[in-house]
C-alpha cells in the first residue's frame, strides 16, 4: 500500500517525531503511576480464590470429622446397651455354654467401645488440626481482603484522576502518528519497544545522546543540527534531534 501522507521536510518530520515522543512519554508516565497495582490486584484476587477453596475444603473436612465422632459415640452407647443386656441375660443362663457365649459377646462389645474411643481420639486430634488450619486461613483471608480493598482503592483513585488525561493523550498520539509517514512510525515504534524507558527520540545533551549518553561524532552532530537527515545514535539506535527542537515545540 503506498504512503498517501503529504510530503514533509525532514525538519518537520523530526519535530513531529519529537512531539509524538513527548505525548507517548506522557502516556507512559500515567501508566507508570499505577505501576504494578493492576497485577497486584489480580494476584490478590487469585490468592483469595485459592484461600476460599482451601476454606471450603477444610470446613467440609471438619464437618466429616465431627459426624464421624458422633457416629462413634452412638456406636459406643449401642455397645454399652448391649453389654448391659448380655449381663442381664447371663443371670438367667441354663448352662456354661450359654454363659460363655454371652461373655464373648460382652468382650466383643468392650473391644468395640475401645476401638470407638481410639477412633474418637484420632478424629478429635484431626479436628483440632483442621480448626487451627481454618483459623489461619480465615485470618489470612481477612488480611488479603483488606490489602485488596486498599489496592483497589488506590488503583481506582489513580484511574479516575488520570483517565481523562490519558484519553486525550492517546487521541493526540494517534493524530500525530497519522501525520508521520508509515516507515518512520514503524521505526519509531520498534525503537520504543527495544529501549527500557520508551524513549525513541531524544535530543543532544552536551554533544551526547540524550538516551544512552554516549558521545556523538562531530559530523553527526552537524547533520543533526542542520535537520536535513534523520540521524540515529550508533550506540543505542535512538533517533536524534538537536537541543533546540524541544524549545520550538
Amino acid at each position: 500500500m503506498s504512503d498517501t501522507k503529504p510530503k514533509k521536510t525532514v525538519e518537520e518530520k523530526l519535530k513531529l517525531l519529537f512531539q509524538l515522543q513527548k505525548v507517548d512519554s506522557g502516556i507512559d508516565e500515567i501508566r507508570t503511576l499505577s505501576g504494578e497495582l493492576p497485577l497486584q490486584v489480580q494476584d490478590l484476587e487469585d490468592d483469595i480464590i485459592g484461600l476460599e477453596t482451601r476454606q471450603k475444603n477444610t470446613v467440609s473436612e471438619i464437618e466429616t470429622l465431627t459426624a464421624s465422632v458422633k457416629e462413634k459415640e452412638v456406636q459406643m452407647k449401642d455397645s454399652e446397651v448391649l453389654i448391659v443386656k448380655y449381663e442381664k441375660q447371663q443371670m438367667n443362663v441354663r448352662n456354661n455354654r450359654e454363659f460363655d457365649s454371652l461373655n464373648k459377646e460382652i468382650e466383643y462389645q468392650k473391644l468395640e467401645i475401645e476401638l470407638s474411643q481410639k477412633r474418637i481420639r484420632e478424629y478429635k486430634e484431626k479436628l483440632e488440626d483442621s480448626n487451627t488450619r481454618l483459623k489461619d486461613i480465615n485470618e489470612l483471608m481477612a488480611e488479603k481482603s483488606q490489602e485488596l480493598d486498599s489496592k483497589k482503592y488506590d488503583l481506582n483513585n489513580i484511574t479516575v484522576e488520570t483517565s481523562t488525561e490519558e484519553k486525550e493523550l492517546i487521541a493526540k498520539s494517534k493524530e500525530l502518528s497519522d501525520e508521520i509517514e508509515e516507515r518512520l512510525i514503524k521505526a519509531y515504534s520498534r525503537i520504543r519497544k527495544n529501549v527500557k524507558n520508551g524513549l525513541a527520540v531524544v535530543s543532544l545533551e552536551r554533544s551526547s545522546c540524550g538516551g544512552c549518553f554516549n558521545k556523538i561524532p562531530p559530523q553527526a552532530q552537524l547533520d543533526i543540527a542542520t535537520r536535513k537527515k534523520v540521524i540515529v545514535c550508533e550506540h543505542c539506535g535512538r533517533i536524534l534531534v538537536d537541543s533546540l527542537i524541544p524549545e520550538e515545540i
